[in-house]
């Protein structure tokens, strides 16, 4: 394509030239001009126009979309042509709910266990071994990606790792981790703490002491407490930023900023007004389990968002945990556990009024909430709370998310749709994981465990489904695997398992639904649809360039995808090393 185009351009501008005519005349407006032009398969999105050819930008915003013909008079002396050639151009990618921080944090501050899986303690013991000796000046060490099985372990496993300073090995979900006896011993967890907190939170040993491991509010206080330094906190966040680039995703929702570092919108503020935050941040700060003032919260909230919101990093909400995650046996449901008859897991925010209060409190400043929510009893009393809430405000536009959706009931997918709430589902967790499903089944037991992470179920009802990773949760943030798994419920076939792996086919979705679950979907549940999502004329120019064709490549091609570019507001932040540009001149 790049041949046609240069010799499209050139003839172009020998006509105007022969003719004696200028470039202002040449082309109706001088103001035409683009800054940029991108060329290439472009999947716009936008219901009316689908596909392009062609896309002129310019301040950021698309000015043009249409044919490569149509596209001549808004190149300019200055313009700058983009020529992905046979490449395919996306509306940039949407990632509805990661944890910005704890995805640097883990990235360069951490031991990385995530590639450990299935869980293998000898080689675990290993990795985080190694870290050790490469940062022997550290207080404490803190470990992540720990996936939990059938071996139970406890704090003497780290004490032979690490005796003589705080070890942490937190799990890949991060609701739980291990602690070894320093580690207790500085985060004061001691029997009397076990005890107020309850034993299915703090495990005991058969003498009443903690064994080491914890999970839900004291594993977040836990690692909430490791001292950081501000500008370790900005390294961490532009390294997840560059992460999502080169992973094609242009703006992110991070659900729960200050989850694991109570100054991140600061953080966030200050980057951007240093000019290096380029990925757009949609920000929900936390709040407390059952908390004392709901109002209060939104007050707090609101403030933040007066002091740091700007174009790069926008407070839009709040994010709240209803429940814990099934593999921590903390997943809140509406039937009993299949190991243990009369537990249906832990309710963390299970105050209805405070729910209510917060959900309106939220409204009227138009602030949305977004809910950890696992199991099906945790859903459930979410939207028995919605419910009452539109009741009050009238608003049946409020747009809250309802994230994870491990096991959901029947009537409440209904309810969603009803409420106008957003199903934030996970395609990346659909299969059938070694370890990780048997694990699930002694929990669940087969007919729930087969019969989880609903989501065509959700397209059918209605409603406006958005993917998420929860990212480093999951250890990938993966556009194509995410539309792979949403279509076939398994891992690709050159993946140890293949379509063995497949869980609950009946709940696939067409690769067009997914495309939409990962772009326009998520700008409406950020309200942001005017703005990004599609590539429309008067919309940010924000793209994902990818080498293959998301709606009619095979599926095992569309595994294997690489990002070629991505784009914000019309430049490139990240190329694979494609060679993609040139300047034109009239020359």
């Amino acid at each position: 394509m790049k041949k046609i185009i240069s010799i499209t351009l050139c003839l172009i501008m020998t006509v105007c030239t022969l003719c004696g005519v200028s470039r202002a005349d040449a082309f109706a407006d001088e103001n035409s001009d683009g800054d940029a032009i991108f060329f290439g398969h472009i999947i716009t999105m936008d219901e009316e126009n689908p596909t392009a050819e062609a896309l002129a930008v310019r301040d950021g915003v698309i000015i043009f979309a249409g044919t490569m013909e149509e596209a001549a008079p808004f190149i300019g002396t200055n313009t700058k042509v983009y020529d992905y050639e046979d490449s395919f151009i996306y509306p940039g990618f949407l990632e509805a709910h990661t944890h910005g921080y704890l995805a640097g944090y883990r990235a360069i501050g951490q031991a990385d266990l995530s590639p450990i899986f299935p869980t293998d303690y000898d080689e675990i013991r290993r990795v985080i071994k190694e870290f050790i000796k490469q940062n022997p000046d550290r207080d404490i060490y803190l470990a992540a990606g720990w996936v939990e099985n059938e071996e139970y372990v406890s704090r003497d496993y780290l004490d032979e790792i690490c005796s003589d300073k705080p070890l942490i090995m937190n799990t890949g979900g991060g609701h739980s981790c291990l602690l070894n006896t320093k580690a207790l011993e500085w985060a004061g967890i001691d029997a009397a703490y076990a005890k107020e907190v309850g034993y299915e939170m703090v495990h005991v040993d058969e003498d009443g002491e903690p064994d080491g491991y914890i999970c839900e509010m004291p594993a977040i206080e836990v690692v909430n407490k490791i001292p950081v330094t501000f500008e370790d906190a900005k390294t961490y966040l532009l390294n997840w930023q560059n992460y999502a680039f080169e992973n094609g995703f242009t703006a992110v929702a991070d659900a729960g900023a200050d989850l694991a570092f109570a100054d991140a919108s600061k953080v966030y503020h200050e980057l951007e007004e240093e000019g290096k935050l380029k990925l757009r941040t949609y920000s929900y700060l936390m709040v407390p389990d059952n908390a004392e003032d709901p109002s209060a919260e939104i007050s707090r909230i609101v403030e933040d968002r007066a002091k740091y919101s700007d174009e790069y990093y926008h407070i839009i909400g709040v994010k709240v945990f209803l429940d814990g995650v099934t593999e921590a046996h903390t997943a809140w449901q509406t039937w009993d556990y299949a190991d243990e008859p009369g537990y249906h897991g832990v309710e963390r925010f299970n105050d209805h009024d405070k729910m209510v209060e917060l959900i309106t409190a939220a409204d009227a400043e138009g602030l949305s909430v977004h809910v950890h929510s696992e199991g099906s009893g945790a859903t459930h009393f979410m939207l028995n709370c919605i419910e009452d809430a539109e009741k009050i405000t009238g608003d049946m536009d409020q747009r809250n998310v309802i994230a994870h959706l491990h096991f959901v009931d029947d009537e409440d997918i209904q309810r969603m749709v009803a409420t106008g709430s957003i199903p934030a589902v996970a395609p990346l967790w659909t299969p059938k994981f070694a370890g990780e499903y048997e694990n699930e089944v002694s929990f669940v037991g087969q007919e729930h465990a087969d019969n989880s992470y609903p989501i065509k179920s959700f397209c059918d009802a209605g409603a406006n489904i958005v993917f998420h990773s929860d990212y480093p949760i999951t250890p990938e943030m993966n556009i194509n695997r995410s539309i792979y798994m949403a279509e076939l419920r398994a891992v690709p076939e050159e993946e140890l398992g293949g379509l063995a792996t497949q869980r609950n086919i009946k709940e696939a979705i067409s690769r067009e639904q997914a495309l939409r679950a990962m772009t326009i979907n998520v700008a409406y549940a950020w309200k942001q649809e005017d703005r990004i999502g599609s590539l429309e004329v008067g919309k940010l120019a924000n793209m994902s360039v990818f080498d293959c064709d998301f709606l009619h490549d095979d599926a095992e091609k569309v595994s294997a995808a690489t990002v070629i570019a991505t784009v914000i507001d019309g430049e490139e932040v990240y190329n694979s090393g494609f060679s993609s540009s040139l300047l034109i001149s009239a020359a």
